[in-house]
């Protein structure tokens, strides 16, 4: 009696929404495996963007940027190696300052993308994307001594210098203040600072006698 009571009781809420249980329920699960073409291509910027620049000038910066913008990718993640396999007696003071170096280098990779973002380009994401296009050598996956690791780093910040004082310089001449001032009071200063610590290390000096 009980059973059949129920039954009834279920046709009745089914009747009056319309829909079965297993409907509704089907009904509020998320739907996934979602694709579509690309809103925008890598390499095109919008055209007609107001922030008073042509579309050439913004996308010479965006190209110039992307550039940049991979080789700090790389940069931020030659960083986090090196805090995790530093060994030696200068570990605890090269952990700890590798990871300060790479949170500024996180937070120099956010300005770089955004700053692409906002000249209506589009800004390199995936490492797959940043490995293609980085000018930065890719180290071995496992540990190396102190002195190559510092060497890697220093030759990685040289790199991305070169090319943020080249850009910056174009970016002046082409009327892109805000790129140039990224660069030069982001890029270039963040970079040179990380620099004098690092090399600084590389400097031989007894620790317990005199020369």
């Amino acid at each position: 009696m009980n059973d059949q009571k129920m039954h009834v009781r279920e046709n009745a809420i089914t009747e009056s929404n319309g829909k079965s249980e297993s409907e509704r329920f089907h009904h509020t699960q998320p739907k996934l495996g979602k694709r579509a073409h690309e809103l925008q291509h890598f390499g095109e910027v919008m055209t007609r963007l107001r922030i008073g620049l042509s579309d050439e000038v913004r996308s010479q910066s965006v190209t110039e940027l992307n550039q940049i913008l991979a080789d700090s990718m790389m940069l931020r993640d030659l960083y986090k190696k090196h805090h995790w396999q530093v060994s030696g007696i200068t570990f605890r003071e090269l952990h700890l300052l590798f990871d300060e170096h790479y949170e500024d280098q996180v937070k120099l990779v956010d300005a770089l993308a955004e700053r692409i973002q906002i000249l209506g380009g589009v800004a390199v994401a995936v490492p797959q994307d940043v490995a293609e296009m980085t000018r930065i050598l890719r180290p071995p996956k496992g540990r190396e001594e102190v002195p190559v690791q510092l060497s890697r780093l220093l030759e990685a910040h040289e790199a991305i210098l070169t090319a943020a004082r080249d850009s910056a310089a174009r970016s002046a001449e082409r009327g892109d203040d805000g790129t140039n001032d990224l660069l030069v009071s982001g890029v270039i200063r963040t970079n040179e600072m990380q620099v004098w610590f690092l090399f600084e290390h590389l400097i031989e000096e007894p620790l317990t006698e005199v020369k």
